[in-house]
């Protein structure tokens, strides 16, 4: 289950990324800012699944 949650934290990421660069290329300071809080949640989703799978060793 690691494996699909890592992928869907990278698609999160990829997405927050996209929204931050059109928000940042229209001048729309609201989708900028709600790309760089997708990114920042699969981040700490990312960190969690980290941590998960030290102790699953």
């Amino acid at each position: 289950m690691g494996m699909v949650d890592k992928a869907k934290n990278a698609a999160e990421d990829a997405l927050g990324k996209a929204k931050e660069k059109v928000g940042e290329l229209t001048g729309d300071e609201k989708l900028e800012a709600e790309g760089n809080k997708d990114q920042a949640k699969a981040s700490a989703k990312d960190t969690v699944e980290d941590v998960k799978d030290v102790f699953r060793k």
